[in-house]
This record gives C-alpha cells, structure tokens and sequence, in this order.
C-alpha cells in the first residue's frame, strides 16, 4: 500500500517520525530540516480527513530527562502544521490511550519521546559494570518482554501505521518495525519522505547510469570496509578522501606526517586496492594535500605531494591537483554517490577541496547525472555551501544510508514491505 493510494478519512495514523533535532541551551530548534520534510506526509493526512499520532525519539535519553522531552518542538511543529497539536506526557499509560481514542478528524497527538522507555529500543539500562553475564541476559530478555507489550499499546492507538523515520530505518526498534507486525500490508506504508529515500537509494545502487562514481571520505578506513566492498561491486569509480586518504598513501608506501591514519589497516588498504584492480574498479587517490603545521583553521599552511608531507605537518585537505583530477572524474559520471567531505571543512580554511567536489557534482547533475549525497558531513557539507537543491537528492539518513549501501536489508523498511 502506498500512501498516495490509502484514504486516511477517519482514520487514526501512527505516524512514526524523525523529530531527533538540535536543540540550543534555550530549547529552540538550530535545524528543522528534519520536521519539513516530515510535512507532506502529515498534511496529506489530515488533508484526507484523518488524524495524526505522531511518535518519535529525541537523542538518547537513559529515562526520563526534560531536555530530551518533544514538548519543546510543539510550538515550532504548530507553526509549520498550522494546527495546534495535542501532547501526551507519556507515550505509554493512561493519558496517551484516552487522548488518542478522542482524537477528532484533523487533530494531531504528538506523544512524549519513545526513548524514555528502555522498550522501545529493546535494550537493557541500569546494569551495574560489574554485572555477570547471566545478569546480562536476564535482563536482555525482561526488556524484550516487555518490549511487546509496549509495541502492542502503540499500535493499539491508530487504524493505521506510517513509518516516515529514514533516519532510524536501520534499527529494529519498536516503533520502527516492530510495530508494523500488528498492521496488515492494507495499513501500514512509508510515508513520503521514507518513499523518496527509498526510491534514491535503489537508484544509485540497483538502476545505475554508467559512468558511476562514489566519493567516500571519512577518517577510517575500518568504519567503511563493509561500504567499499560492496561499492567496489557497483561503481566504475571508487573515490577515496578525506582522513582515509593517508592510510591508503601510507601503504602504497608514502610520508603522511602526522596525518591521521590506521597503522594497524595498511594491508587492509593493500588488499582493497587489489580487489578494485581485479574488478576494474578505478580507485582514485589524492595526489596533493593541503597539510598544516597544527589541527587548526589557523594553522601555518603549505601544499605538497600526498605522499611527501614533512615531519611535524598533517594533511586536512586535498591540494588543487587533486580537486582536478577528482572534479574531472565527476563530471564524466551519470551516477554519483557523495558519503564524507575530503578534508575538515568545520575549518573555513579547509573547505576548498569539498567545495570542489560539491560543484562538480553540481555540473555533472546539470549534465543529466543522478546525484545521491547522504551521511551526516555530507549533508552539512552541501547545506553549508547553499547547494543542497542543485543536486539530485540529499539523503535525511545517516547510518541507515550507509547501511543500505553496504548492502544490508533496513529492518525499517522490511517491516513495511513484509
């Protein structure tokens, strides 16, 4: 069932959401991306004549604590719905039941985050270090207990259950699949943020325009051996940047300095650069870096070949060769993948080899190539340099985009199509 094909008239929706915004010291939201592309799903649902449970998660809460509670984004999800919403104090318990059963065509319930209940991510809290392992699981099977009873209220809520939460599709947490059990496929879809996602990460893995290209940047090597493999299946160019880029170098025999890097992954980095060699992937690496005399936007500065950075530098970006070779790389491409930005581009003086790579992806999605970028810095990264609406998709998910690149099934997603 799609959501554009389900009439939600008197019907109640359990919405599950993405509400997990920054907040300041104030309690006032710094970013409602989030909450805006959550927008059309509810407003088409109370456009049909339903009613909207919302349920979400604000950070990681160990319990109960106000700074975590959703009644400070209220005020702000009432300006952007133009309707007030109501609030339950508790997600489970007798208030959230009877506002629930009340709710009228066109109302809305946000309910008070899930998190604060160990149950909702069905994981034990309160063990003592010392704990003994059957002290572990015994409590590892009371939470999973009461986890049912707890994902049997939620769903005891509403006629009908929408998951629009991309963010959280790689967790198999109660209100995120689990829940969906009690849904039959007539009542239960993805909401239309989580249809977008979906549809962008099949795209750029399963209905591939070649040229492909993926720009992985991230500091390690290890934290993205899942993803590379699995790239080095699909891409025709496997773009290496960002903190990676010395311990490829470093094992391909060259002088990092004090550039961050993986000693203990040198033959790992030997070994992916075979496997693309053997798959005729074309693995493309910094040839010059911009290295500084400190980890500091204002450090002194030079650049220098990759593989010869002196003693006592450390490379924080790539160098002007190296912005040529990738942004020509890009430009040839018809699909683009874009996960970590190639230097610390939080340091104003460090961003020229990211921007770099965001305007060449730019030109070539103007050029008629699908461009996907997702995975926390990236998006900051596009956001941060106003291009975000010049490329094909900006992905909402980070560790769930990840894990769908890696090849993993998102228990999220599964529980829907189920």
């Amino acid at each position: 069932m799609t959501i554009d094909q389900f009439n939600f008239a008197g019907k109640k929706a359990f919405v599950r959401v993405d509400f997990n915004v920054p907040l300041d010291e104030n309690f006032n939201i710094t970013d409602d991306t989030r909450m805006r592309a959550a927008l059309p799903t509810l407003k088409k649902i109370l456009a049909d004549g339903g009613s909207v449970i919302i349920g979400s998660h604000l950070g990681r809460p160990k319990g109960v604590a106000d700074k975590f509670s959703l009644k400070h984004i209220l005020k702000h999800l009432s300006e952007l719905l133009g309707v007030e919403p109501q609030f339950a104090n508790d997600c489970m318990g007798e208030e959230a039941a009877v506002k629930a059963a009340a709710l009228k065509p066109g109302e809305v319930l946000v309910l008070e985050n899930l998190r604060f209940y160990a149950e909702e991510e069905g994981k034990p809290r309160g063990l003592a270090d010392d704990a003994t392992d059957e002290e572990k699981a015994a409590a590892k099977k009371a939470v999973k207990e009461s986890q049912k009873e707890f994902t049997k209220k939620l769903a005891s809520y509403a006629d009908c259950y929408v998951n629009d939460a991309f963010g959280t599709a790689h967790r198999a947490h109660a209100s995120t699949a689990l829940i969906a059990k009690y849904f039959d496929k007539d009542h239960k879809m993805f909401g239309y943020l989580m249809e977008k996602e979906v549809k962008a990460v099949d795209k750029v893995l399963n209905d591939i325009q070649r040229p492909f290209t993926a720009i992985m940047g991230g500091s390690k090597v290890s934290s993205k051996i899942e993803i590379i493999e699995n790239l080095l299946n699909k891409v025709d160019n496997l773009i290496i940047a960002g903190g990676m880029t010395y311990t490829f170098t470093k094992a391909l025999g060259g002088k990092v300095g004090l550039s961050i890097c993986e000693d203990d992954k040198l033959d790992l980095a030997l070994d992916l650069l075979k496997k693309a060699k053997d798959k005729g992937v074309n693995m493309v690496l910094a040839v010059d870096a911009k290295v500084a005399d400190s980890f500091s936007n204002d450090a002194n500065t030079q650049f220098c070949n990759v593989n010869e950075i002196p003693d006592g530098w450390e490379g924080l970006d790539i160098g002007p060769k190296t912005e040529e070779l990738f942004a020509n790389v890009i430009k040839s491409s018809k699909t683009i993948l874009w996960n970590g930005p190639t230097g610390v581009f939080e340091f104003e003086n460090f961003t020229h080899g990211s921007r770099a790579v965001a305007e060449a992806i730019v030109e070539a999605t103007k050029n008629g190539a699908f461009s996907l970028v997702g995975g926390g810095d990236s998006v900051a990264c596009i956001n941060k340099f106003g291009l975000a609406k010049e490329v094909s998709y900006v992905s909402t998910g980070g560790g769930a985009l990840l894990e769908a690149i890696e090849g993993k099934v998102l228990p999220g997603i599964a529980a829907i199509n189920e």
